[in-house]
């Protein structure tokens, strides 16, 4: 297949690029080839797509898949102006965050979305409503010829973000110091591969598959999820465990970002964030590795990195030291 990449020189549009490579296609990646090298094997056509003329050296092309990651409203739009005509198949990443709501575990597709937003140019504040904004435009140009994938959280070898590592990261990187936990065994945790997700986006382009799905991985307790990553980390000190409400009382925060836990979500209005079905995606092919060889290859990406690394997400080693002194204070004995 003749395959267009808008982007693809960081994570899954690297990842993508590189399984099409492997699996024989010719992949070319249009980006302005800043945050990175395309995949070994692909083509780059340097552009900056908020400049007038960005597609002009691939719109006279056809292309069998264009696959699309932007949450900018004009960035989409103005390449679907320039390339909808000349797709066969076109693949739409889009973002849980479109939802209108996160309250309901066991939601899938169908569940309401945010209102759009008119604005070609969002901050952060808007993203859940810019990627509604995208889909629709993608839907209005495309119709039969869009995937759009709803994404989780994506981890894996190449993520930056540093929220799926950071378990099996801390718990490698003092095996035998004790490791701080919250206290909440049933909170849910939920992460795809973004090895998974590329392969699967490839088939359906390779296919033609179309239609909307939440791609979204395996749900795992919080509990067995610190578990796993013990056993991959090597873990053997002592557990500690903290109440959800002594926690954020110390101003640990929530999910991702310095100083938090990451994945851990307990607010009442994200009880459904990390417990989407997904089913049907699973449905349509989507396959899931082990949750243990996920975090094995993931473990041996932060080790790449670097166990000591300032972290995205996560609490720093003084920081859980610190917590871990001032828990000591008020736990009786």
């Amino acid at each position: 297949m003749e395959i267009l990449v808008l982007g693809g020189t960081a994570f899954l549009g690297r990842e993508y690029a590189s399984q099409a490579v492997a699996r024989g296609h010719r992949v070319t990646c249009l980006a302005r080839g800043e945050s990175g090298a395309v995949a070994e094997g692909s083509t780059l056509v340097v552009a900056d797509r908020t400049e007038p003329g960005a597609y002009d050296a691939v719109a006279d092309r056809e292309w069998d898949a264009v696959v699309e990651v932007s949450w900018q409203p004009g960035l989409v739009r103005g390449a679907l102006n320039a390339l909808a005509d000349k797709a066969r198949h076109w693949t739409y990443v889009s973002s849980g965050n479109a939802y209108a709501s996160f309250e309901t575990p066991g939601a899938d597709e169908s569940f309401p979305l945010r209102a759009a937003t008119e604005l070609d140019v969002v901050e952060q504040d808007l993203y859940g409503e810019a990627k509604v904004a995208c889909e629709q435009a993608s839907q209005a140009a495309l119709g039969d010829r869009l995937v759009i994938a709803r994404a989780g959280l994506i981890g894996g070898p190449g993520d930056r973000s540093d929220r799926a590592g950071y378990w099996v990261a801390r718990a490698a990187r003092a095996p035998e110091e004790p490791l701080l936990v919250p206290d909440t065994p049933d909170v849910a945790t939920q992460v795809i591969d973004v090895r998974d997700l590329a392969a699967w986006l490839l088939d359906l382009g390779e296919s033609g598959t179309a239609g909307v799905f939440d791609t979204v991985g395996p749900i795992v307790p919080f509990a067995e999820w610190i578990e796993l990553c013990r056993q991959v980390g090597g873990h053997t000190g002592p557990v500690v465990r903290a109440s959800a409400e002594w926690l954020l009382a110390q101003d640990v925060k929530e999910y991702m970002g310095p100083d938090s836990f990451a994945m851990w979500l307990v607010a009442d209005d994200y009880a459904g964030w990390s417990r989407r079905t997904g089913a049907a995606a699973v449905a349509a092919g989507l396959v899931h590795r082990s949750r243990s060889a996920f975090l094995e290859d993931v473990l041996a990406w932060e080790r790449s990195l670097g166990l000591d690394r300032y972290r995205r997400a996560g609490l720093s080693s003084a920081r859980e030291r610190s917590l871990l002194t001032a828990l000591s204070r008020v736990i009786p004995g």
